[in-house]
């Protein structure tokens, strides 16, 4: 959330998919944990076509794409992805 709301203005962008079934209790979730990014779901738990085409295969899983929707990097967690992040957006 904190990496979000620093570097979103300048250019960073999410959009999380879920692996729940149960939508209000996804629902609930995005509001109480306030996440202000967009968010998708099939509600279709480990048969979620997003997930299935990205190969995802643990949660939390990230996956970094360029401007063109290629991606450039997978599953970086703390400093490692926000060097990742500041790295694209210097581009």
């Amino acid at each position: 959330m904190a990496l979000y709301k620093e570097l979103h203005s300048k250019g960073l962008n999410i959009i999380g998919v879920s692996l729940d079934k149960d939508a209000a209790k996804w629902k609930e979730a995005i509001v109480k944990d306030q996440l202000q990014w967009n968010h998708v779901s099939n509600l279709q738990f480990w048969d979620e076509p997003i997930a299935k085409e990205y190969g995802v295969e643990s949660i939390p899983s990230t996956f970094l794409l360029d401007s063109k929707g290629t991606i450039v990097a997978k599953n970086l967690y703390g400093a490692e992805l926000k060097a990742k992040i500041l790295e694209l957006l210097a581009k």
